[in-house]
């Protein structure tokens, strides 16, 4: 079969649903692939490299007419006319948000796929284009900032003065939100995020943020997304939303409810209270925004000086990397596709992937998908037990206390009567385990970095067991020994030294 990668007509689109990397893939999986003249110039992707890479230029109609179709965008009614009978689409079609779209494409002799209903489930991350797309847009979303900003983002002490950090608050902590948290954390901005669901603390956390928690109780996510939020969350979100406008620099929102209009966040008041200078990027602008006075695909400026960006491209400022991240989305679902990796694309309506993406099949409208649940909240079962009585729990407790001793009896038979050097070979696997429950399972889980307590302690068993080996009357094994002492003591106490230094880094003065 041939696949078709076709130049994008939406205005201002600089993506491509093929790079030349990608282009090989596909001829690996047995396609024929040809690109239409011209289509990945806008990300930097000339003709001559989809040429190296195997594939064929050609004009318009030749890369619409073939039988597997790659765009990013739903196409025009002009481009639908030059399908050919039995082709397949696949693209970004928005069929919840275009219904119209999914009437056209039930019209016509041809099977449609969706890249962009792709279930949220484990199988399926390698062809999520939404996770790809909103990475990006977060990461865009800081640069755009940072720009308009015209400060620093990190703190600074210069002789001329000292320059405090900017502080960011990212409302939604999804994939967008995770990708501006970390990117305002680089910069060395103060990140604060806010989410309905509190398991993303931790996530905020291990990237430089800090979570602030909405104590109200949210409907669990039964479908990778968070749910639509009850009034009395709100109305708590609305006030650490007000609290924090006052305090923050930057403000980047990420709400989004596939279906649904973007909820608002931030209010005119909010946006009031903020300094001037101050900068709000509304990744949710193009289905209504999160902010008030969010202009679709515009920058405004508000009478108090505040900046509110309502870009809808923000992926298409960055086209290499969003086609070349669209592409292998493309490539991973295609090879789901083509099972016998003979160039023949095979639908499979029974797997949940296939089924979820798939709008209109030969006339046969299937949008939309039924429900797939890819996560649940835990369910409380009561679980019946028998309480253990006096005599059964003196029987465990004299259980136990017997094993030990038999136990405790049996080491000290083999230390006792061992022949050497296994003695010693014991003392030291005792020594590790020691250590290990004591000082490695003690210590907070945030320390155990390899010059810290780790290292240090696994270094103490390597010279404990080094001092015993000097025991031996050996000659080269005394040598060897002493060469592993005074290796392993420089990393000991370099290892402290540095574990030192690094704790003192989190010191008040």
């Amino acid at each position: 079969m041939r696949i078709g990668i076709v130049a994008e007509s939406a205005v201002g689109e600089t993506r491509v649903s093929a790079t030349p990397s990608t282009v090989r893939q596909l001829l690996k999986l047995g396609y024929e692939v040809v690109v239409q003249t011209g289509a990945g110039s806008p990300s930097s992707y000339p003709d001559v490299g989809y040429t190296a890479a195997g594939g064929r230029i050609v004009d318009k109609n030749t890369a619409w007419g073939s039988d597997v179709v790659l765009s990013v965008n739903a196409p025009g009614d002009d481009e639908l006319s030059l399908l050919a009978s039995g082709a397949t689409l696949v693209s970004w079609l928005g069929p919840g948000l275009n219904p119209e779209m999914v009437e056209k494409l039930v019209a016509l002799p041809i099977t449609a796929l969706s890249v962009d209903t792709v279930p949220r489930i484990s199988r399926a991350q390698t062809m999520d284009v939404l996770s790809s797309t909103a990475n990006i847009a977060g990461y865009r979303a800081v640069i755009e900032a940072a720009n308009e900003f015209g400060r620093f983002f990190t703190g600074q002490v210069t002789a001329a003065g000292k320059v405090p950090p900017a502080k960011v608050l990212v409302a939604g902590a999804g994939v967008a939100g995770l990708a501006a948290i970390g990117a305002a954390s680089a910069l060395g901005a103060i990140v604060r995020a806010t989410d309905p669901r509190p398991e993303v603390a931790d996530q905020v956390r291990s990237i430089g943020g800090t979570y602030l928690a909405v104590e109200v109780d949210v409907e669990q996510s039964s479908d990778g997304y968070a749910k639509a939020t009850s009034a009395d969350f709100d109305a708590a979100a609305a006030r650490l939303y007000a609290a924090q406008a006052t305090d923050v620099d930057i403000i980047i929102t990420t709400a989004n409810i596939p279906g649904r209009r973007a909820p608002v966040l931030i209010t005119s008041e909010d946006v009031a209270s903020m300094r001037s200078g101050s900068v709000i990027v509304d990744l949710a602008a193009a289905n209504g925004g999160n902010v008030e006075g969010t202009v679709p695909g515009e920058k405004t400026l508000t009478s108090n000086g505040v900046t509110i960006i309502g870009y809808t491209d923000l992926a298409r400022r960055l086209p290499a990397q969003a086609s070349q991240l669209y592409g292998q989305n493309l490539v991973n679902l295609l090879t789901l596709l083509t099972p016998g990796k003979d160039g023949n694309l095979v639908l499979d309506l029974d797997d949940v992937i296939q089924r979820a993406i798939t709008v209109a099949r030969n006339g046969e409208r299937l949008y939309p998908p039924p429900p797939v649940s890819v996560s649940a909240a835990p369910s409380t079962v009561a679980v019946q037990t028998q309480a253990p009585t006096p005599q059964n729990r003196s029987f465990s407790a004299g259980a136990r206390g017997a094993l030990i001793a038999v136990g405790l009896a049996a080491l000290l038979a083999l230390v006792s009567f061992a022949p050497p050097p296994l003695p010693q070979h014991f003392t030291v696997l005792i020594l590790a385990i020691v250590i290990g429950f004591y000082v490695i399972g003690k210590v907070h889980h945030a320390l155990h970095t390899p010059l810290m307590s780790v290292t240090n302690a696994i270094s103490g068993v390597v010279v404990v067991g080094a001092m015993l080996q000097l025991a031996i009357d050996n000659p080269v094994t005394r040598i060897i020994g002493g060469v592993a002492v005074l290796l392993v003591s420089i990393n000991i106490f370099g290892g402290f030294a540095v574990t030192r230094r690094m704790l003192g880094m989190f010191r008040k003065d």
